[in-house]
């Protein structure tokens, strides 16, 4: 089934597409895609462009390259969604149940997205294969699939087309798991938001959709309908036409008579009817369906608590030393727009009144939308540890460094620019008062505490914080232990830092 999406008349009108994309769009980074990328083999092929097989030159890991083609951006509406795809993708990865973005280039030809490769092909195409899936199997790609949604959600990003063939499969294996793989029809949502714009695919789509009033429990219709299509080998809304399919929906009629469903269990049963219920208010959200006993006991679901993806970044920020969460918040200002910009509509659905800061009660309003029974008390710890500047509240760049994503600070130019930031006499090496001026911003420390902070991450014990410990600080999740990716780069980490202070020197003299 292929996507539509209504077009308003002002968005269809042509544009001159060798400037379109980066005239409503700050550049990608600067190197080229084949100066980082082999490019070979063509995976597939659509509508905007190709997907192709890339090998990193650096590492020798292959990637799928999608290549969406700047000829084919003919209105505005084309731009805005390359652009915010790029930028939703940044947001979500990494997950385990999403094709994750590597890095996004562009030249005067295409937007280059190089994403996780999945070798297996669409799920779509396995459905096909086989048919029907046994309630076990289709519980185990059925959970995967509420967990990117519930991944999504907590993000504040609605997918609306999901769909079989949007799905991967890592391999050709019958143990393959998922990842999403297109968001070109995803948009960010706020609390109590009220969509209008008809978007999706046929079968897929939910009643409010087509009736253009929805929110993000049309995603969970649309996992209905993929479960009905596992469970059964067919979609449970038909039609002729788009139009017949769309008043099939509208009607709502589910059939569980016709066969395999007489032998499929009541559970299974009860769980595709309770997301294709009529009122999205009465579909459960993803957590409950991860809870639910039919996933439970077919082995499609962990019975562990699931923490927010929002809560577990700022736990995670709230549980480093003042030294690496300032390197956070410095090496933060560095990520390019594409990368953050998902952080700052995150951002504005915290901050309810628009001043530019999230108070404790707007905190925990909207941490209780991720996790409904988080305490206060719970809440003013994290806001406690993300007041960077103790202002009582938090502000965009606060929020940034708590939620943002780890492995995005994790590119050589961004840990060379964070770390000159900081080297303020350009040494090449962090002293005790570098470390004091920069901790300063969460208050003022001692001497010796800088000493402190220091032996926390001084892997020689010179007394002093190098580039090769400063990019281990950053890139090791556990501060309280020395990070085993740094004795694994030593060597090739000491030399950059070598060649750090050799520039540094060249530069003063």
């Amino acid at each position: 089934a292929g996507s539509f999406k209504a077009v308003r008349r002002e968005d269809s009108t042509s544009l001159g597409t060798a400037s379109a994309f980066t005239s409503v769009h700050p550049p990608f980074p600067s190197p080229s895609l084949e100066s980082d990328f082999t490019v070979g083999e063509v995976l597939g092929r659509g509508a905007y462009g190709t997907v192709r097989l890339a090998t990193e030159k650096s590492s020798g890991k292959q990637y799928a390259c999608k290549s969406i083609l700047k000829s084919k951006l003919v209105s505005r509406s084309d731009v805005e969604d390359v652009r915010k795809e790029v930028e939703i993708l940044n947001l979500l990865t990494p997950h385990g149940t999403i094709a994750g973005i590597l890095r996004a280039y562009e030249d005067s030809a295409a937007v280059h997205i190089v994403m996780d490769y999945c070798a297996g092909g669409e799920l779509f195409e396995r459905i096909v294969s086989r048919g029907v899936f046994s309630e076990r199997d289709a519980a185990r790609v059925f959970a995967q699939m509420v967990d990117m949604v519930r991944h999504c959600h907590s993000l504040g990003i609605m997918h609306r087309d999901i769909k079989p063939e949007n799905f991967l499969l890592t391999d050709a294996t019958d143990a393959a798991d998922l990842r999403a793989c297109d968001f070109g029809l995803s948009v960010y949502f706020k609390r109590g938001q009220v969509f209008e714009s008809l978007v999706g695919s046929a079968y897929y789509v939910a009643p409010e959709v087509l009736q253009r009033r929805y929110g993000p429990e049309c995603d969970l219709w649309s996992l209905g309908v993929v479960l009905y299509v596992l469970l059964s080998g067919l979609p449970p809304f038909w039609g002729r036409s788009e139009q017949d399919i769309f008043q099939s929906i509208l009607r709502g009629a589910l059939d569980f008579e016709t066969p395999p469903w007489p032998s499929v269990s009541p559970e299974a049963k009860a769980m595709v009817s309770s997301l294709l219920h009529r009122d999205p208010a009465k579909r459960p959200s993803p957590s409950q369906i991860l809870a639910a006993p039919w996933l439970q006991r077919h082995g499609g679901a962990s019975d562990r608590p699931l923490d927010s993806i929002v809560i577990a970044r700022m736990k995670n920020f709230a549980a480093m030393t003042k030294l690496k969460k300032v390197a956070v918040f410095t090496a933060a200002h560095f990520l390019s727009y594409d990368q953050i910009q998902g952080l700052r509509e995150l951002f504005k659905s915290f901050d309810q009144n628009g001043d530019g800061v999230v108070t404790l009660a707007e905190l925990w309003q909207g941490l209780r939308e991720h996790q409904p029974d988080i305490d206060l008390q719970a809440v003013e710890r994290i806001m406690q540890d993300m007041d960077v500047d103790g202002s009582g509240g938090i502000d965009y760049e606060e929020f940034l460094a708590a939620t943002v994503n780890l492995t995005q600070l994790e590119r050589e130019e961004t840990f060379i620019k964070a770390f000159r930031h900081l080297d303020k006499d350009g040494s090449g090496l962090l002293n005790v008062e570098e470390v004091r001026a920069a901790v300063s911003m969460l208050g003022s420390i001692s001497e010796e505490e800088a000493q402190a902070l220091i032996a926390q991450h001084d892997q020689n014990g010179d007394g002093l914080i190098d580039y090769a410990e400063f990019v281990a600080m950053l890139r090791d999740r556990d501060t309280s232990s020395t990070s085993s990716h740094f004795n694994r780069t030593l060597a090739q980490l000491s030399q950059q830092s070598v060649a750090l202070r050799r520039q540094a020197t060249e530069l003063h003299t």
